[in-house]
């Protein structure tokens, strides 16, 4: 399909990549920038984001810088933004963030690199945001600005109602901005009320604009953007009217966009089995008809006339959607017997919550099940948590031996006074850490324990690049994958199951399946089965997905009460996402959900459905199809 094509609903141009890709080619055209300003004489100014979505962009500058000799001697940089209050050292500041990602790895004189002050007293925050602005008019301005884009649609801080023509400035932060903030804070009443940001027009300003999006969570925002009107209320929007603005999306950012999601709307597009799968679904929800019940008239009125062409009538196709849908369903009768399998679950929580119905039929199959948690999930664990786990201790030490209670209240008091002397979002004190980890292991075994696995069957990794303490997370490193290749090789699985949504706020999901498939890809003899799962954020649609797995009733409650015995994490768990609802709410509606979906659609009515998507070793696993001719294409 051609690009004049995608123009038509896409009023930016789009690129559509993976994750790493999309690192190595904004890296590259900023590295390109500044040695062609370097070999002219003058300053390569950048304008740089904060947030998981460019770290993979500095750290492939820091390796241009490392390996290729890039030199940043010429290149001065503009923050975009800034918490207000905030300290400069502060674990949430970023100004801590910048060194850390980017500024402590390169040779950019401190001197040369901007970032608005969050510690100022009040009274002079406004003269520091006016020369914030002239000190990008002197360095000649911004030559290319790296932006992220927010669930508001915000670009820096820029709000719903930031008109066009506002300069840096503070402001107070959109309540959606300071709750899927709270994660990094350990509490939405820890977000500061306030920050300090550019302003759309001195975004605008810059001659180039690249703006970053990854993972599903971004997809709604990412539509609105690319394909809305221009309005105050989405700041991204605004971009629309730059002439130098690139939008970079990774294939589940770019899920919802026309092209992607209904690609028939906007022109001709190359059938294949999954595309058509897709449009008889689409079709049959938007007349309200099961697929077996669509008829000529209903393809040719929704621009589906090429695609029921193809087939010469209605029923061929409808009955080859439908028994493709049909043959994905497996009972218990049709799932593995007596296989050796592992399940890696990223956080001690997200077998039970995301596969716990599969898990139990798995059990009830005789299947040699190891459940293998990638990271020990402290990090997600109120400090309330301890102390109510110290209480117990205290308490028990009066009936059970353990080295009397002078003793025991000894320990207790030395922890409930580290505890107390941090602040919120520190980094805990090595103790505190085990003891999370230690609550979190024993929530795992007890969970397992509830569809019909013992405490034996479960494997803690602990994986290193976890072990930071904070919501960041250091690379995955040899270590990682090492750890989880030497489990793979003494169990020689025929089965292996992860977890391949995209969507985790922090990425640990995607980190945890890349030390996954880094092992897979060195693991000797035949490779496994790959089953991936999703989340808690976001299922499989019933055209990807390749094996659906009903559940009853009765299956459904098994798997809500092993999600109850994540106690930590019930009721205000401290990473929730972008969405309200507790994890095992979220999971009941999304798996009646589906199978709801497949109800409508004229198939066998079931109480509720997992999906699954499965391949093999080497294969790699999409957030969603995309047409051929856009894979890394500019659209517009």
């Amino acid at each position: 399909m051609s690009q004049s094509v995608y123009a038509r609903r896409e009023r930016i141009p789009v690129r559509v990549m993976e994750h790493d890709e999309i690192a190595t080619e904004v890296a590259g055209r900023i590295a390109s920038l500044v040695r062609a300003r370097a070999n002219e004489g003058r300053d390569a100014v950048l304008g740089l984001a904060t947030g998981s979505t460019p770290l993979g962009v500095y750290r492939e500058m820091i390796r241009l810088h490392r390996d290729d000799g890039l030199d940043f001697a010429n290149v001065v940089t503009f923050n975009l933004d800034e918490y207000f209050p905030m300290r400069p050292g502060s674990i949430h500041s970023y100004h801590r963030y910048m060194r850390e990602n980017l500024l402590d790895h390169v040779n950019i004189r401190p001197e040369r690199c901007h970032i608005p002050r969050g510690d100022l007293p009040e009274d002079e925050v406004e003269a520091h945001c006016a020369d914030f602005e002239r000190r990008i008019r002197e360095a000649g301005g911004i030559d290319l600005q790296l932006l992220g884009i927010g669930r508001s649609g915000h670009i820096g801080f820029n709000e719903p109602g930031s008109v066009r023509d506002s300069r840096t400035r503070r402001l107070y932060l959109d309540t959606v901005t300071r709750a899927d903030a709270a994660a990094d804070f350990f509490g939405e009443e820890n977000v500061p009320p306030q920050a300090l940001t550019m302003g759309v027009a001195t975004i605008l300003e810059a001659r180039e604009v690249v703006l970053l999006a990854t993972g599903e969570h971004k997809a709604e925002i990412v539509l609105r953007a690319v394909e809305g009107e221009v309005h105050a209320d989405v700041a991204a929007t605004f971009l629309q009217q730059h002439p130098a603005a690139t939008v970079y999306l990774d294939p589940a950012a770019a899920a919802d966009l026309t092209r992607v999601r209904t690609p028939w709307l906007v022109g001709d597009v190359e059938w294949t089995p999954r595309l058509e799968t897709d449009a008889v679904i689409w079709l049959s929800r938007q007349t309200d008809k099961p697929i077996l019940h669509l008829a000529n008239e209903d393809y040719r009125a929704h621009h589906l006339g090429s695609l029921v062409a193809r087939y010469r009538s209605a029923e061929p196709l409808n009955g080859k959607v439908f028994n493709a849908l049909i043959s994905k369903i497996r009972g218990k009768s049709r799932l593995p017997r007596g296989q050796e399998i592992v399940v890696f679950s990223p956080h001690p929580d997200d077998d039970v919550i995301s596969m716990g119905g599969l898990l139990r039929k798995l059990v009830e199959n005789a299947n040699r099940v190891t459940v293998a948690y990638q990271t020990s999930g402290n990090i997600a664990v109120f400090d309330h948590e301890v102390r109510r786990y110290l209480d117990l201790m205290r308490r028990a030490s009066h009936v059970i031996e353990l080295g009397g209670p002078e003793v025991a209240e000894g320990v207790m008091a030395s922890v409930e006074e580290q505890l107390g002397a941090k602040e919120p979002g520190d980094v805990d004190p090595p103790v505190v850490q085990d003891l999370k980890r230690i609550i979190r292991e024993s929530e795992a075994s007890a969970a397992i324990e509830a569809l019909g696995l013992s405490a034996d069957n479960a494997r803690f990794l602990d994986l290193p690049f976890y072990r930071t303490g904070m919501v960041r997370k250091n690379p995955i490193s040899e270590a990682d994958i090492e750890i989880v290749a030497e489990l793979l090789e003494e169990l020689r699985p025929s089965m292996v199951f992860a977890a391949g949504d995209l969507s985790d706020p922090h990425g640990t999901h995607r980190m945890c399946l890349e030390a996954v498939e880094r092992a897979l890809a060195r693991y000797s003899g035949d490779p496994p089965l790959i089953w991936y799962y999703r989340g808690a954020w976001v299922e499989w649609g019933v055209s990807e997905a390749t094996v659906l797995v009903p559940l009853s009733e009765h299956e459904m409650r098994a798997k809500v009460q092993a999600i109850f015995r994540h106690e930590s994490q019930k009721d205000s768990a401290p990473f929730p996402g972008a969405d309200p609802r507790e994890f095992w709410q979220r999971v009941v509606d999304r798996n009646r959900e589906t199978a709801d979906l497949l109800a409508s659609l004229g198939l066998p009515a079931y109480r509720a459905m997992e999906a699954y998507v499965t391949m093999r070793c080497g294969d790699r696993v999409e957030a969603r199809e995309i047409p051929t001719a856009s894979l890394g294409a500019e659209g517009g």
